[in-house]
């Protein structure tokens, strides 16, 4: 069993979440507002495109080391998308994004079982991130989703 846990963000632990950051380089491929979490906890309560928002805290050993936003429209098959997800710059390179995905499918599976595809967008120049979801199980849709390449996975 892995030590990694997915928790949603509330009045307990945002500001925990606040607290994540990338490396200066990798800024831009999380989001265009430093520090990250911010604008994706921002979209959580606007809600762009009418989508259900959830913002989650990826805990390992009972510490949160990364974040993402889940967005999707309730009991589709193929509208879940995931965006800022990131795993902070203290924590990086140990494996806990690629266990972290697998905790995130397991569990769309077991709460949205009408799920059977997840979609994400990567930045052009994000070659690390690109490799890193083709390891997931991620392939390439060839088409553009704000301006980003478009990878999906089919559960």
């Amino acid at each position: 069993m892995s030590n990694i846990t997915l928790q949603i963000i509330t009045s307990d632990n945002w500001r925990e979440a606040l607290e994540l950051s990338v490396h200066e380089v990798q800024q831009k491929f999380v989001a265009s507002v430093n520090p990250p979490v911010a604008i994706a906890l921002a979209k959580a309560y606007i809600r762009p495109g009418g989508k259900k928002v959830e913002p989650y805290g990826v805990y390992y050993q009972k510490k949160m080391v990364g974040f993402f936003n889940l967005h999707y429209t309730p009991n589709s098959t193929d509208d879940y998308w995931i965006f800022h997800f990131f795993i902070d710059k203290k924590f990086q390179r140990n494996g806990l994004g690629l266990k972290a995905f697998q905790e995130l499918m397991r569990q769309i599976k077991q709460n949205n079982p009408a799920c059977n595809r997840i979609r994400l967008t990567v930045h052009p120049e994000n070659e690390a991130g690109r490799k890193f979801y083709l390891k997931v199980g991620f392939t390439e849709d060839n088409i553009l989703t704000f301006d980003e390449p478009t990878y999906s996975i089919l559960l």
